[in-house]
């Protein structure tokens, strides 16, 4: 087997404000926090990572993937990076759980990986750039004035499709809706994201409610844990349901798929764990026919280039939620993604990822 043996990893903690807090039924996000895992190899390469740690959703924070990334170092070094699905078992026998900082260190092994046989990431992991990129635009959640403002200014901007955070109080959701359609017109589809937000019978009034409003589809209509109704709010919604919080890893998936509980599903490597897993969920979703959304929690442009990377390696992937970097009142990335005209992305053809960090 060929090698490349990992000499030396750091773990780097940022926290950027928002241009503006970002707000779900979940809470209100004021700042950016991300862990950037940095692994240099004996033979001089050096591969970078990211995760986003989400308490609401992944259970996880910056600090306590500081302290299992520690963990996980003191395990890792000697190892051969190159042999990604044993590096992958290591940290899951490690430690339960933990999804957010292991995508960070599955990214960077990724990063060497592509690297070490001189092939950008997404040709790596078996894609090619055959389609265009876009990302949407979120309306963050607020009152039905604010939000329709919010979303005349991202059409204004030339985004071609928004996305909007709903999941307080179903009536209210549906008025803001309307406000928004009457801003912005019919011309420019509409995804929603009630973030668990509503109750199961609620969910359903709602989404009737919605409909004659051109909507996508929707993502996490009721808490993840109720999973099991979710087959009844797929049967009487004439919205397209797409499970996110409840759809984590491959498992959740079978799961799902075994109750014919969603019509789509948003994909995020930090919720099932990294590229080496969001691959399996893939082929899944393709065997299936399973329109896949790939999403984010509030990386940088550096998680960002990953999943641009990884957007390119499916025909299931069609949907693409990765404008949280827009976000950021500053960039700390060199490299990576370009964001163009229109929601348009550029992934320039490096070998690797292609992004780093700017100062370390």
């Amino acid at each position: 087997m060929n090698q490349a043996i990992i000499k030396n990893i750091e773990l780097i903690k940022i926290d950027i404000p928002l241009k503006q807090p970002f707000i779900i039924s979940l809470g209100t996000l004021t700042a950016a926090q991300s862990v950037f895992v940095r692994i240099e190899t004996e033979e001089g390469l050096i591969g970078w990572g990211e995760c986003s740690p989400f308490m609401t959703i992944n259970g996880e924070t910056t600090e306590t993937g500081i302290v299992v990334g520690r963990i996980f170092i003191s395990h890792l070094i000697g190892k051969n990076v190159l042999d990604i699905a044993g590096c992958v078992d290591l940290l899951d026998k490690i430690i339960y759980g933990n999804n957010s900082i292991k995508s960070a260190f599955d990214i960077a092994f990724h990063d060497i990986a592509s690297q070490y046989v001189q092939q950008p990431l997404y040709q790596f992991l078996g894609g090619a750039i055959q389609k265009t990129i876009f990302t949407d635009y979120t309306v963050s959640l607020n009152t039905p004035e604010a939000m329709a403002a919010q979303a005349m200014e991202i059409k204004d901007a030339g985004f071609t499709v928004i996305k909007v955070k709903l999941g307080n109080k179903g009536a209210l959701d549906i008025d803001r809706i309307k406000a928004i359609r009457q801003a912005i017109g019919y011309d420019i589809p509409l995804r929603i994201d009630a973030n668990q937000g509503w109750q199961v019978e609620e969910a359903i009034e709602t989404l009737n409610g919605l409909y004659p409003y051109n909507i996508q589809h929707a993502e996490e209509p009721i808490a993840r844990w109720d999973f099991m109704n979710l087959p009844k709010i797929k049967t009487a919604s004439p919205i397209p349901i797409m499970s996110d919080e409840s759809c984590c890893d491959i498992n959740d998936l079978n799961r799902l798929i075994a109750l014919k509980a969603c019509d789509k599903i948003n994909i995020k490597l930090g919720k099932c764990g990294g590229l080496y897993k969001a691959i399996q969920m893939l082929r899944v979703a393709e065997q299936h026919q399973l329109p896949v959304q790939l999403g984010a929690f509030l990386e940088s442009r550096l998680g960002m280039t990953a999943f641009t990377h990884l957007a390119h390696c499916s025909a299931a992937i069609r949907y693409f939620d990765f404008d949280t970097a827009l976000m950021f009142s500053k960039d700390p990335i060199d490299g990576g993604i370009e964001y163009k005209a229109n929601g348009i992305i550029d992934l320039p053809n490096h070998i690797g990822l292609g992004a780093q960090l700017k100062t370390v």
